[in-house]
């Protein structure tokens, strides 16, 4: 990559707290939307079934346009394919408050997650270009700031519908104030672009070699994380028989541990290097997946959960990293990883509810963990070194942190 020279350690300070505000501003756009789920399926007259449906097309939107971002990013530059993809995303809220009916939901919602799925490209490739440039980890706690934005959306959403406000016009306000805020954010970034005689990426493309085994790591956290965003709240109800209260204790707690784990990650992969990170968070969240399936109490049950988050916190984070540094088009590589990130998104929920009602929650939270198993046995493939000099400019420019 090339662009700007004036890479001073007070400019690329800068940088790094103007990705960061892309982070945020992107995670409250997620946050605003979950909240107003029920708005938008009371206006569209939906039943739970078809909302599900629906609720299926922002992965698949995802997933399909992803690739994209690469040629975007090539094309524009890092700073000015950042600039429109984030627009796009912020402004895409706007949409499914609008849809009158399943049809056009369905369709809201694919385009809701394709801007989605292309910024989040876009601001990842970038994060990891501004982490090779200061020489330290900093794409966990990048993530812990899409939880916070994603956290403060929830809170104005929720003060929305407690209000009884239109969806349309809370997510009108929120759209454009979040697009003027990623706007301004999007200035501060590097503008980076890539060398003039580098070949464009495809349209449309698979995920290179590269990418597969590290998308299979972030397979396993995201499995993780949905499986106990969605079930936790049930298993406490429905397995330990606790109070709806504290059912709904254990999602909050979860996420507050998501982002309270990414957040500090930085230090501790600085301290021992990604895959010593990866590895003893594989050891947590498959110690907390143990205390689920073999002890009944509700305390249990709410340390397990609390460990699965510590433990797969920065995975997807360092996943993203190290597909940035497997080969010679890291944007592409990113597209690849998010793609079967989300993939496992998409599937978690559904899978676990299915091994749910063929055997038993204990054993879908069993399958649980053993993918957190699998991320002890898989860190390795975070060991990725850069192939070009213009990813990272080479192994001497890649933090210490990350050459575990």
């Amino acid at each position: 990559m090339t662009g700007e020279t004036d890479l001073s350690p007070a400019r690329l300070r800068h940088a790094r707290f103007a990705i960061a505000a892309v982070f945020c501003a992107h995670g409250a756009v997620t946050g605003s939307f979950a909240t107003r789920i029920p708005w938008i399926q009371d206006h569209a007259q939906l039943s739970a079934g078809t909302l599900g449906l629906a609720l299926a097309f922002p992965a698949l939107g995802a997933a399909l346009m992803m690739p994209l971002a690469g040629r975007i990013n090539h094309r524009l530059g890092a700073r000015a394919a950042l600039r429109v993809l984030l627009a796009l995303w912020t402004l895409s809220l706007l949409l499914p408050s609008l849809a009158p009916n399943l049809v056009t939901l369905c369709f809201a919602l694919f385009v809701f997650g394709a801007t989605a799925g292309m910024a989040d490209v876009a601001m990842n490739a970038l994060g990891v270009e501004t982490e090779n440039r200061l020489k330290r980890s900093i794409m966990s706690s990048l993530h812990g700031m899409w939880s916070v934005g994603a956290l403060i959306g929830s809170a104005a959403g929720t003060l929305a519908a407690h209000t009884g406000a239109d969806a349309r016009l809370h997510h009108l306000i929120a759209a454009l104030a979040l697009t003027a805020a990623g706007l301004v954010a999007v200035r501060g970034v590097l503008d980076l672009r890539t060398d003039t005689d580098a070949e464009a990426p495809p349209h449309f493309a698979l995920p290179p070699k590269s990418a597969l085994f590290i998308g299979a790591i972030g397979f396993c956290a995201v499995f993780a994380e949905g499986a106990s965003m969605d079930w936790s709240a049930v298993y406490l109800r429905d397995v330990l028989g606790t109070d709806a209260g504290l059912a709904a204790a254990s999602t909050t707690a979860f996420a507050l541990t998501m982002a309270l784990a990414r957040l500090s990650g930085d230090k501790v992969v600085d301290r021992f290097g990604a895959v010593r990170t990866v590895r003893a968070g594989g050891v947590l969240a498959t110690a907390g997946g143990l205390l689920l399936v073999t002890v009944r109490h509700p305390a249990a049950a709410l340390a397990g959960f609390g460990l699965i988050g510590l433990g797969i916190a920065v995975v997807v984070p360092l996943a993203f990293a190290a597909a940035a540094r497997s080969g010679p088009a890291p944007a592409q590589a990113i597209a690849g990883v998010a793609t079967i990130t989300y993939t496992s998104g998409l599937i978690a929920p559904s899978a676990i509810g299915a091994v749910a009602d063929a055997t038993s929650l204990v054993v879908s939270f069993g399958l649980v963990t053993l993918l957190a198993f699998a991320l002890i046995l898989g860190a390795t493939v975070l060991r990725q070194r850069p192939v070009t000099a213009g990813s990272a400019a080479a192994d001497r420019d890649e933090p210490a942190a990350l050459r575990p």
